[in-house]
């Protein structure tokens, strides 16, 4: 428990030491007052008897002060040379007696003085007790402090105990987000980072072990096409055009797999690219240099890419390459999907929980009870690997952002929206 690495020893140490400080001087503090008033009450009391003797030359008047206050007391008239001829009162400690000594003026021109000498003993005996009486109270209260902030250390880590025993059952197989609403406020966004985490692995797991049975099942069939043609060729002689005729299937096979590999080999870029270094980066003018790139594309293959980017900045800390291949994704998918002659849009607004990003395209549209983004799942009879979503998908989860794809509402294309929650990024003022 007390290690230098736990955070709470070192609160139990701190608030001991605190409270041990804020002890001393607290009771340093108070002994001293009730130490000053006691004299402060004395040494008036004595003045006050000086002053009715010189005023009445008489002790009986003096006892108006009442007889306690005489009790200890003795005066005389002594010869005595004070500076300036004022009051001096003086402490004075023989063995386990003390007295406070007077010196009051009482005839400046022959130099005397009226002594008088209290018995303060008791006071001091009285003292001694409250000062005893103030240490253990503090030793009392120190221990009660102690006891308490083992206690309250303990409630404090408690949540993060909870939190570690949750953790540390879980297993790949069986993965429970937390529920957030358990936790003591201050923990909530510890637990929704958890959350996150822990959606972020659910996806991961799942999709990798498609991945696998995919990637060989897809490297699979066109390994199982060129060895059917091969085989059929040997079976007999073939004419030179035959040969080139089972090069060819076999090379369109090649060309298959290698496309496969490239995909393979992307996610992998992609791993490397969340363990890249975040920048501050603009949302908008990222989206404006990819739009100009597939601007002329489009144009290529007669059709229209539109762009409408509200507001005019959008500032966040992300990876780059990650929001680029997101977007470069959701764009080739919009162009290849969107027949010729038809418009492509990109735009973005604001909305109450971030920057919405949307890919409009009038294509075909998408099959609701289908799984988009899983690895080398296929929408239409387009070409392709079927990774693309797969690949955007796990870049929007890295980045903390939300990927869809929905069908329009006039049900003549499809809508791919991400949305980078508010916050996670700083948004500037609109221009």
């Amino acid at each position: 428990m007390f290690s230098d690495r736990s955070i709470r020893s070192r609160f139990i140490v701190q608030l001991i030491i605190a409270t041990f400080a804020l002890m001393i001087i607290f009771s340093s503090l108070l002994y001293l007052y009730i130490q000053s008033s006691i004299y402060d009450e004395k040494r008036t009391e004595m003045i006050a008897f000086a002053e009715n003797i010189c005023s009445y030359k008489s002790l009986v008047d003096a006892k108006e002060n009442g007889n306690d206050a005489l009790l200890g007391l003795s005066i005389e008239l002594v010869k005595y040379n004070t500076p300036e001829n004022s009051i001096q009162i003086l402490e004075k400690s023989v063995a386990q007696h003390t007295d406070l000594v007077l010196y009051y003026p009482f005839d400046i021109s022959e130099k005397s003085y009226i002594k008088l000498t209290k018995n303060i003993t008791p006071t001091k005996h009285l003292l001694k007790k409250i000062l005893n009486a103030i240490f253990i109270i503090n030793a009392i209260g120190f221990l009660l402090v102690i006891i308490y902030a083992v206690i309250f250390s303990k409630m404090l880590i408690s949540p993060i105990k909870g939190l570690n025993n949750r953790l540390s059952n879980m297993s790949e197989h069986m993965i429970r987000p937390i529920v957030v609403e358990e936790l003591p406020i201050e923990f909530e966004p510890l637990g929704e980072s958890i959350n996150h985490l822990i959606n972020r692995i659910q996806n991961f797991v799942k999709y990798q072990k498609e991945l696998f049975i995919g990637a060989a099942h897809e490297l699979k069939t066109p390994l199982a096409v060129m060895k059917l043609k091969n085989q059929v060729t040997t079976i007999k002689k073939r004419t030179p055009e035959e040969y080139i005729e089972a090069i060819k299937v076999s090379n369109k096979s090649i060309d298959e797999m290698n496309a496969i590999v490239s995909s393979i080999l992307n996610i992998g870029r992609q791993e490397g690219a969340q363990l890249e270094t975040p920048i501050q980066a603009d949302v908008i003018e990222i989206l404006r240099r990819k739009a100009n790139d597939f601007a002329l594309l489009a144009a290529s293959e007669n059709k229209t890419l539109e762009m409408s980017f509200h507001p005019d900045a959008f500032m966040c800390t992300l990876q780059e390459s990650l929001l680029n291949q997101i977007i470069q994704n959701l764009l080739q998918n919009a162009l290849k999907f969107t027949p010729t002659g038809k418009k492509v849009i990109l735009t973005s607004h604001h909305n109450d929980e971030g920057l919405l990003i949307e890919v409009i395209d009038e294509g075909c549209g998408i099959d609701d009870a289908v799984d988009l983004f899983a690895p080398f799942m296929r929408q239409g009879s387009k070409s392709g690997a079927g990774l693309g979503l797969f690949l955007a998908k796990s870049a929007a989860d890295a980045l903390g952002g939300q990927l869809s794809i929905k069908n329009r509402d006039d049900d003549k294309g499809a809508v791919a929206s991400l949305l980078l929650r508010s916050k996670l990024h700083c948004i500037l003022p609109l221009k």
